[in-house]
C-alpha cells in the first residue's frame, strides 16, 4: 500500500525545482583530478592510477593528451590553463588537483607557478618530473620541449625565480632508480616559496611510476589528505621526505 502522509491525498507536491540549462551540477567534496601524461606517450599510462582514485573516492577524472609535436612548455601550460577552465566548467568546483608523469609534471609546474594556476590547482603532484632540470633526456635533446627539461635551460631557470604567495601545495614522486632524471634527485622540488613535500620511491624506475599500484595508492592518500593536515604521507616499499 501506498506510504502515508499528512499531506491531503488531493494536495498537490511542490515542483522540485531544476537548475538553469547549461549550469554544471553541484560540485562535490572533492574536487576533480586533472591527469597529464609525459613525452611522447599518452593518457592510457593513467589506467592504473585513474581506477584508484575514481574506486575508492568516487573521483571525476580527466586525462588530457597534448600533442608530441608541442615545441614549447610554456605555449603547453598555457593550453593546460584552457583545458583546466574546462574541467571547472564541467564539474562546477572552482580548484582541481593535477597528477602530472615526467614532462607532464613541468608542464603543470610552469602553469601553477608562472602563469597563475596556482588560483585553480589545490594540489599539483608530480611522479618523476626534472624539475631542476635533466642531464639526460630521451630523444638525445633533439626535440626542442626536451631541451628545455635540461639543466640550466631558459625554462628551468623561470622556475627558479621567486613565487611568494603561491596557493599550490606540491607533492613529487622520485624514484631512486629512475635512470631518466641525472641526477636522481632533480625530481624533487627545491624551492623557498612553494609548499613542497618529495617523496622518495624505491625498487622502480621512470617508466613505472604513473603505472605501479603502490604509487598509485599513494598518490590516492596525498590527494585525500586535508590541506591543513600532516603533509607526509607513508608508501609502502617508499620513504618519505620534506
Amino acid at each position: 500500500s501506498p506510504a502515508r502522509t499528512d499531506r491531503p491525498e488531493n494536495a498537490r507536491a511542490p515542483p522540485i525545482p531544476l537548475p538553469p540549462a547549461g549550469r554544471p551540477p553541484p560540485p562535490a567534496a572533492a574536487p576533480p583530478v586533472v591527469l597529464l601524461h609525459g613525452f611522447i606517450d599518452n593518457r592510457s599510462v593513467f589506467l592504473v592510477l585513474r581506477r584508484a582514485l575514481t574506486r575508492h573516492g568516487h573521483r571525476r577524472t580527466a586525462s588530457l593528451n597534448y600533442s608530441p609535436l608541442t615545441r614549447d612548455i610554456r605555449a603547453a601550460a598555457a593550453l593546460l590553463g584552457r583545458q583546466v577552465e574546462a574541467v571547472r566548467a564541467r564539474t562546477g568546483h572552482d580548484r582541481v588537483d593535477i597528477v602530472g608523469h615526467s614532462l607532464g609534471g613541468l608542464i603543470a609546474r610552469y602553469y601553477v607557478q608562472r602563469l597563475g594556476g596556482d588560483r585553480r590547482v589545490r594540489t599539483l603532484v608530480t611522479l618523476g618530473t626534472p624539475h631542476g632540470g635533466t642531464a639526460v633526456a630521451p630523444g638525445a635533446g633533439l626535440h626542442p620541449i626536451v631541451r628545455q627539461m635540461r639543466g640550466g635551460s631558459p625554462v628551468i631557470e623561470e622556475l627558479r625565480l621567486p613565487a611568494p604567495g603561491c596557493r599550490t601545495r606540491f607533492v613529487s614522486f622520485w624514484a631512486e632508480l629512475d635512470q631518466v632524471m641525472v641526477p636522481v634527485e632533480t625530481a624533487c622540488v627545491d624551492h623557498p616559496d612553494l609548499d613542497a613535500v618529495n617523496v622518495r620511491v624505491t625498487g622502480i624506475g621512470h617508466l613505472a611510476l604513473p603505472v605501479h599500484p603502490a604509487v598509485a595508492a599513494a598518490v590516492r592518500e596525498v590527494l585525500e589528505t586535508p590541506e591543513t593536515g600532516e603533509a607526509d604521507v607513508p608508501v609502502t616499499g617508499a620513504t618519505s621526505a620534506a
